[in-house]
């Protein structure tokens, strides 16, 4: 998948090894493209450089034609035949524009229309924003809120995906900004019917 086809993903699924509960992530992975995921990220913080190529590569493998993009290790990208990388902004500002030549998407985290308007001249391929509410995910971090989402909508002309306690109940306010991509993960990992929870989201995304 090349970088400008990013623009036309809405949903943005995880393969976050804090939510697996044993299940096998390329079966994981299976049940979010069926759901109509259009792209996947795998994080796995917790795991050595080894484990986490080891999963990526059993991502990649089950994706088949859907992006994999891996959370911050840009050698496991590469090493996997992953897409792409998403980057904080530690991880991004540690990395050289060298380190991710041949990476065909390059995502980054921000939290502010300034980190935002620098990540589009930098020539990022696409960024989330958020975390929007409170999530378990970001434990302790405070939420951006909807009101920067809408700033973003306004002004941000890359792709960018609201992220962070985004379920369905709170994305009819996220897409009331003007917003049209959602990043989402417990909502969809937390929920025994993966395949059901993903196409729940899409179809409200694309209705």
């Amino acid at each position: 998948m090349t970088a400008t086809r990013i623009a036309s993903c809405r949903l943005y699924g995880f393969i976050d090894t804090a939510y697996l509960a044993g299940r096998q992530p390329g079966a994981v992975t299976q049940e979010l493209i069926a759901g109509g995921v259009d792209v996947i990220q795998v994080r796995a913080k917790e795991m050595s450089h080894a484990q986490r190529v080891e999963l990526a590569r059993a991502v990649v493998k089950a994706a088949h034609d859907v992006p994999v993009i891996v959370n911050d290790d840009v050698a496991a990208a590469r090493e996997t035949g992953a897409a792409g990388v998403h980057l904080g902004q530690e991880d991004y500002a540690a990395v050289t524009r060298d380190q991710l030549t041949g990476l065909s998407i390059i995502g980054i985290s921000t939290h502010t229309l300034a980190q935002a308007r620098q990540a589009a001249r930098d020539g990022a391929d696409y960024i989330g924003v958020g975390p929007v509410f409170a999530t378990g995910t970001k434990p302790g971090v405070p939420p951006v809120g909807v009101e920067l989402v809408r700033q973003y909508a306004n002004e941000i002309k890359i792709p960018f995906f609201a992220i962070g306690g985004i379920t369905m109940q709170t994305l009819d306010a996220v897409l009331a900004t003007g917003a049209t991509r959602v990043a989402v993960v417990s909502a969809i990992l937390n929920v025994q019917d993966v395949a059901a929870a993903a196409k729940a989201f899409k179809e409200k995304l694309t209705a």
